[in-house]
Order: structure tokens, then sequence, then C-alpha cells
């Protein structure tokens, strides 16, 4: 589970319910399965930060660092006048 789909589910957790004045259809609690989505949704972000972040920060890394200098070209190397 991605970050986006954490915050998804806890949104839509959060409309189900806190949005909907409707508290039983048919003998399903909407306001139980709102809850339940928002706790499957933090506890997806949670384990995000806590197992993906960390490598996603590592990985990043490498790529902040600055080319060569016999690779980097400016735009007067590329138009020249």
């Amino acid at each position: 589970m991605t970050i986006g789909a954490g915050l998804f589910l806890i949104a839509v957790g959060a409309i189900l319910r806190f949005g909907i004045t409707t508290a039983y259809t048919h003998g399903v609690s909407v306001h139980t399965i709102g809850d339940i989505l928002m706790i499957v949704g933090a506890l997806g972000v949670v384990l995000w930060l806590v197992v993906w972040a960390p490598r996603a920060r590592s990985r990043r890394s490498a790529y902040r660092d600055a080319p060569p200098d016999e690779v980097r070209t400016t735009y007067e190397d590329q138009y020249p006048r």
C-alpha cells in the first residue's frame, strides 16, 4: 500500500463516519465501516513510513549528486550563437 492509498482510505472512512447521517442500512453499520477504513488507512500510512520511506530516501540520494564535469552541459553548449 502506498501513502496515497492510505490517505485515500482515511478520507473515505472519514466521509462514511462523519459525513453520512444514516447509521444503519440493512444490517450494515456505515459508521463502523468508516471506522474500519480509517484504521486500515492509518495503519497503511504508518507501515509505509516505517518500511518504505527509508528505502525510498536511500535510493533517491544517489540521484541528487551532480553529474561529472564532462557530462555537464550548458545552454551555450547546446545552442551556440
